[in-house]
């Protein structure tokens, strides 16, 4: 079996795993355990933000220092200037995706807060509007 073939198979049983676990826990079948509180969700988020806040600027510390000395060993013949150098672009690219992934959760979670929010204000309007219907009738 070629390497697409396995894994074309193993995502269409991923996606059937994970379909019938979202429909069964919609449709309320027992054990269903899908749920999150407001609390968890800004913790979360909350703690994302603090991680992003602080890899902004630790995660910089060691950069110029670095860049400097990959320079200089490199321009006095050292090889071990273009490794370091490898290094400090290899840390760039690791640390910009690492800023993009904490920003990407304190984000998505600061805009589901608001989200189920404004949800839960929509759905309790509805349910007075429905109670005064039926006084009304």
């Amino acid at each position: 079996m070629s390497f697409d073939q396995e894994w074309a198979e193993a995502r269409a049983a991923a996606a059937a795993s994970s379909g019938t676990r979202l429909n069964s826990a919609a449709s309320g079948a027992a054990g269903a355990d899908l749920s999150v509180s407001q609390d968890k969700l800004g913790k979360i988020g909350s703690a994302a933000y603090q991680l992003h806040s602080r890899l902004q600027t630790d995660g910089s510390h060691a950069r110029t220092s670095s860049s400097e000395a990959a320079t200089m060993m490199a321009v006095n013949g050292f090889r071990t200037g273009s490794a370091l150098r490898t290094v400090c672009e290899t840390w760039d690219s690791q640390h910009k995706t690492l800023l993009a992934a904490c920003a990407q959760i304190s984000n998505h979670l600061d805009y589901s807060a608001a989200s189920h929010a404004k949800e839960e204000a929509d759905i309790e309007a509805s349910f007075s509007v429905s109670k005064l219907n039926e006084y009304l009738k």
